[in-house]
C-alpha cells in the first residue's frame, strides 16, 4: 500500500483501514448469513398462509376494515407513487441501511456502533419471528382483493434471480422495512445538522410503512410488531451503552485511586 493511500485512509476513515474493513465483513456476512438462514427458516406454505388468514381475521375483528387494501388503492392510484413506493420497497432495507451505516460511519463515527448494533439485535430478533411465525403476506391473497403490484413492474420482483432465490416469501411479521427505517430515521435525524435532513428523516419511517402495505407486501399488524421491534432494540442498545459507559468510568475510578 502506497504511503498517498495511507494518507487518505487516516484522512477518509475514522479508524483506519482495519476497523473499516471489520466493520465492512461484520455488516456483509451478517446480511448474507441472516438472508441464507431467513431463506430456509421456515419453508410450510400450509402454516404460513393460516398465519396470514389469521392476521387478517384479527384485523377484521378488531377494526371492521381491511387497511391495507385502501392503502394499496392509494398506491395503485399513480403509476409514479406505485413506482416509488415499489422502488423503496426494494431499496429501503439493504441500499437506505448500508448507505446509512456507512455515511454515519465516515461523518458521525461516534454514533456509529449503536447504530450498528441497533440494526443487528433487530434483524436477529425478526429472524427469530420468522422462523417461529411464518407469515404469507397480503399479496398472496388475491381473493381478498390484493394484486401483487411489484410483478406489474417488470424487472424486480420476488420471483427474479438472487432474490426467488435467497428471500423467504413468508418472511412478514414483524416486518423489518418498519423496524429498520424507524431506526435509521430516529438516528439519522439525531446526527444530521440540518433542520431540513432531520424533519425528512423522522418522516422516512412512515413513508416506508405506507410503501410495504400500499405493495401489498405487509399488513398493518406487521408494521406495528416491526415498531416494537425497533424500540425494543433502540432501548436494549441504549441501556447497555449507558452501562459499559458507566462500568468503564468505575473501573477508570478505581485504577486512579489505586
Amino acid at each position: 500500500m502506497t504511503s498517498s493511500a495511507i494518507a487518505a485512509g487516516r484522512r477518509l476513515l475514522p479508524r483506519g483501514y482495519a476497523d473499516f474493513a471489520l466493520q465492512l465483513l461484520i455488516w456483509f456476512g451478517f446480511y448474507f448469513a441472516y438472508m441464507a438462514a431467513r431463506s430456509i427458516a421456515d419453508r410450510n406454505p400450509t402454516r404460513a398462509f393460516a398465519n396470514g388468514l389469521r392476521v387478517l381475521d384479527f384485523e377484521q375483528r378488531a377494526t371492521n376494515h381491511v387497511f391495507e387494501l385502501t392503502t394499496q388503492r392509494i398506491a395503485d392510484s399513480s403509476h409514479i407513487l406505485l413506482t416509488a413506493a415499489a422502488w423503496t420497497y426494494w431499496n429501503s432495507e439493504f441500499t437506505v441501511v448500508g448507505l446509512a451505516l456507512l455515511w454515519v460511519y465516515l461523518r458521525r463515527n461516534e454514533a456509529f456502533i449503536p447504530f450498528r448494533n441497533t440494526i443487528l439485535l433487530a434483524n436477529l430478533i425478526g429472524l427469530v419471528g420468522y422462523v417461529l411465525l411464518p407469515t404469507a403476506p397480503p399479496r398472496m391473497f388475491p381473493s381478498f382483493g390484493f394484486d401483487d403490484a411489484l410483478d406489474s413492474m417488470g424487472g424486480l420482483n420476488h420471483g427474479s434471480g438472487l432474490i426467488g432465490s435467497l428471500a423467504n416469501p413468508y418472511a412478514a411479521m414483524p416486518s423489518l422495512h418498519a423496524a429498520d427505517a424507524l431506526i435509521v430515521g430516529i438516528c439519522l435525524a439525531g446526527v444530521v445538522r440540518n433542520p431540513v435532513g432531520k424533519v425528512l428523516w423522522l418522516l422516512w419511517p412512515l413513508w416506508v410503512w405506507f410503501c410495504v402495505m400500499g405493495t401489498a407486501n405487509h399488513y398493518w399488524l406487521d408494521v406495528l410488531a416491526g415498531v416494537v421491534v425497533a424500540i425494543f432494540a433502540l432501548v436494549t442498545v441504549r441501556r447497555s451503552s449507558a452501562w459499559w459507559a458507566a462500568r468503564n468510568a468505575r473501573k477508570a475510578q478505581i485504577a486512579n485511586l489505586l
